[in-house]
């Protein structure tokens, strides 16, 4: 029994060894892809990355056009706490808008290609009215509600004018939030981040210029500056990457095959030809 559990101690320890290189040092990835609907995974993964001596900074790569702000504000907290401890670097794909470029703002300093697409600070909220579709079919719809704001929002009821109102108080209080986040992230002025938080798009160069990116390069320059940043020269360094995939192997095979299988071509040799 001792020396099974000997083994296994030893097997731990050497598997902390790969994974931050013979130094024992390593550099973490957490990739932010896609909507941002959820951020348990995200937020769990930076907090293992911060907690782990071995990883000395991390890498945040982003290609995402945002999502739910919720969600987004919690990474943007989860990266705020993180770069108080260790270097992280925001490297942009082809897209890092809106809640994308929220969770990128309090990285110790944010890489874009000249021609990723960027900021969009702003905050939207849409919805349906089919209202006069559905009085052309003769079909009425009755709300019952414990407020006059309590239905507002939907698809059945044109907004009044009071409810209009009440939810423009809500989207430009968040709104404020985000100019706010922005600016003492990028230590910025204020009114500065104000002028374009108009909801507009920028490219990255467009962007650096404005003050919201750093440098323009790739993943590859944004890795090169954070090795930098970590006094960790020139030479290779083990990378830590994440979040981990919890999707079983069925999903994320069916997953790859969406991605790279053309509708329609479903043939083995089709199928062969394009399987990664």
């Amino acid at each position: 029994m001792a020396l099974i559990l000997g083994a296994m101690a030893a097997s731990r320890l050497f598997d902390r060894k790969l994974a931050g290189g013979l130094s024992g040092q390593s550099l973490g990835v957490c990739r932010v892809t896609g909507l941002i609907m959820s951020s348990k995974d995200t937020v769990d993964w930076l907090r293992e990355l911060r907690d782990d001596a071995a990883v000395k900074g991390v890498l945040l790569r982003i290609d995402s056009p945002g999502g739910a702000i919720g969600p987004s504000q919690e990474i943007f907290e989860a990266v705020r706490d993180l770069s108080k401890i260790k270097p992280v670097v925001s490297s942009f794909g082809s897209v890092a808008a809106s809640g994308g470029y929220y969770v990128a703002a309090p990285s110790t300093m944010i890489v874009a290609n000249p021609g990723s697409l960027t900021a969009s600070i702003g905050v939207l909220m849409e919805y349906l009215d089919v209202q006069q579709l559905i009085e052309r079919f003769g079909i009425r719809q009755e709300l019952l509600a414990s407020g006059k704001n309590k239905g507002a929002g939907s698809p059945f009821k044109t907004l009044t004018p009071e409810q209009r109102t009440q939810i423009m108080t809500v989207i430009m209080d968040l709104h404020e939030q985000f100019v706010d986040d922005v600016a003492d992230s990028r230590n910025m002025t204020r009114k500065d981040v104000q002028a374009l938080a108009d909801g507009r798009a920028l490219t990255g160069r467009q962007a650096q210029r404005a003050g919201l990116v750093d440098r323009l390069g790739g993943e590859q320059e944004a890795l090169a500056a954070l090795k930098e940043l970590c006094g960790l020269g020139e030479g290779t360094v083990a990378l830590k990457e994440g979040p981990p995939d919890k999707r079983d192997y069925l999903e994320r095979l069916l997953d790859t095959v969406q991605r790279y299988v053309p509708e329609g071509r479903w043939s083995l040799p089709s199928f062969l030809y394009r399987f990664p």
